[in-house]
């Protein structure tokens, strides 16, 4: 299916330079970000301290969140689990406060926004044990708020949830390489992975000028956007193989430019409608989903653009031909190999 039908190719590989120019500037700086200002890790890379709450009305998450910012917490991650009463609070180490002193300081700043009093509550497990659980409790002792649980990540699961991360990014290139490698040419592999890696550390260097938080959720949306643009770079590797095999008399040039000027309209259908679904996922997905759709939408709008102008510019610039994808037809011999 196609929008539209460009009858003359448009020459992209012409202008190739300038833009990879523009690429390379983009990805210095991002680079320079990355090194001078670092990410804001979120906690389950920094360590931290993570409680559960229940509510005995259904949660008011900016209420919430407003709440811990006045007591001291930049953009505090409290999110919705379960059922619209429970929460789950993400909170980083503080330098001087104790985890347990610092859970303390939380769960009684949101009992008093709900205006309540702190109550213990003495209560008993499946097992018979004794438990005492904080409380918050309102007018008539109604329970307003109770605490769940209460969990410290320390520096050493950061640390592991980091090396995973990396692993994961590491397996992600070295698949897609042999993959491309062996589908298409080894200048196709290495095209891609530079086109790839291009994208990827725009995204971070976008996470690390604007200090967003990045969390193991954004950390999903990069690898997905690594999968994502290898499909856009392989239906233009695969366009470019099959030119190679109509367009006998081309220049390697002009079968680039006709390639890519052919994949515009179904480029513009699919990506226009993941684009939507990601942006409505920004704007009306809530804080939640808001860093990871924000790591789509970058990844997205520079898959596109690295597609076209790195990875086929790279691609012809290590010298790519029609006889790397295309093996020459032996001419049979008439002889049938008999020697008179």
């Amino acid at each position: 299916m196609e929008f539209f039908r460009i009858k003359k190719d448009i020459p992209f590989m012409r202008h190739a330079l300038v833009f990879n120019v523009i690429s390379a500037l983009t990805f210095v700086a991002a680079v320079f970000f990355l090194l001078h200002r670092g990410l804001h890790l979120s906690v389950e890379f920094t360590g931290g301290t993570v409680m559960e709450l229940k509510y005995q009305q259904p949660a008011n998450l900016e209420r919430i969140r407003h709440t811990l910012e006045t007591i001291g917490y930049e953009q505090p991650e409290a999110t919705g689990f379960g059922t619209a009463h429970d929460v789950m609070l993400r909170l980083p180490v503080v330098k001087g406060i104790t985890p347990n002193a610092a859970s303390a300081q939380v769960f009684e700043a949101l009992c008093k926004a709900e205006t309540g009093s702190l109550k213990q509550i003495d209560t008993v497990t499946a097992k018979g044990e004794h438990v005492v659980k904080q409380s918050c409790a309102g007018a008539g002792d109604a329970e307003l708020v109770s605490l769940q649980k209460v969990e410290f990540v320390g520096p050493q699961v950061g640390d592991e949830l980091t090396q995973n991360g990396l692993n994961a990014l590491v397996m992600v290139v070295i698949g897609v390489m042999i993959y491309l490698a062996i589908r298409f040419e080894w200048k196709f592999a290495v095209a891609a992975i530079v086109a790839n890696l291009h994208d990827v550390v725009i995204i971070l260097g976008f996470f690390a000028f604007f200090q967003w938080e990045f969390s193991l959720t954004v950390l999903a949306g990069v690898l997905a956007v690594l999968g994502y643009s290898v499909n856009e770079s392989v239906v233009i590797f695969d366009r470019i193989r099959e030119n190679f095999r109509k367009q006998r008399k081309a220049s390697v040039h002009e079968v680039i430019d006709n390639a890519i000027t052919s994949t515009i309209s179904r480029t513009i259908i699919t990506h226009g409608c993941t684009q939507m679904m990601v942006l409505s996922m920004l704007f009306l997905g809530g804080p939640t989903l808001h860093f990871f759709a924000m790591a789509l939408t970058i990844g997205i709008c520079f898959g596109i653009y690295s597609s076209v102008f790195v990875a086929a510019a790279v691609a012809m610039w290590l010298g790519v031909k029609r006889e790397d994808l295309i093996k020459p037809i032996k001419e049979k011999d008439e002889t049938d190999g008999a020697v008179v």
